[in-house]
């Protein structure tokens, strides 16, 4: 069974219409790409009629995969998560010990991570290492160029 996964409800909403889109205007694109490719004559040799195809099965997999990680999807009441520590959705503010540069952060579930916007995966290294930590801490993480040290300087929801 899959992992548990919790999101905002802005989060799941997204994640339910874009599995909407991919249930109808994505559904009907690629069976229009079949017909097209078989009104081409010969299937056995037919390479556009295999790409499409293989972009059907490619897409219902894409299909499933959304309506498991729906099915495990929780709704986590923003209200009600505790600032004292760094959880899952918590607000972080964060100093880089060794240059002093302050970075924000949101701690959301994968599919919710967007670093423009300043939201990052709860898998992700610098979130694991900041996950339970209290303002003042320091988390010594290990990332892909090495370690780093980050201050939680503030916790916010």
């Amino acid at each position: 069974m899959a992992e548990v996964a919790y999101f905002t409800k802005e989060g799941l909403e997204k994640l339910k219409q874009e599995l909407q889109e991919l249930k109808t205007t994505g559904r009907a694109n690629i069976s229009k790409a079949i017909a097209e490719a078989r009104d081409k004559g010969d299937l056995s040799e037919n390479a556009e009629y295999d790409a499409a195809k293989e972009a059907q099965g490619l897409h219902e997999a894409k299909i499933a995969q959304i309506q498991e990680t729906l099915a495990t999807a929780r709704l986590l009441d923003e209200s009600k998560i505790d600032t004292s520590k760094v959880l899952a959705l918590s607000i972080v503010k964060i100093k880089n010990v060794k240059n002093g540069a302050v970075m924000t952060y949101q701690l959301v579930a994968e599919t919710e991570a967007d670093m423009k916007s300043g939201k990052i995966s709860v898998t992700s290294p610098i979130a694991k290492g900041l996950l339970g930590k209290k303002v003042g801490e320091i988390a010594e993480i290990t990332v892909p160029a090495g370690k780093m040290e980050f201050e939680v300087l503030e916790i916010s929801r």
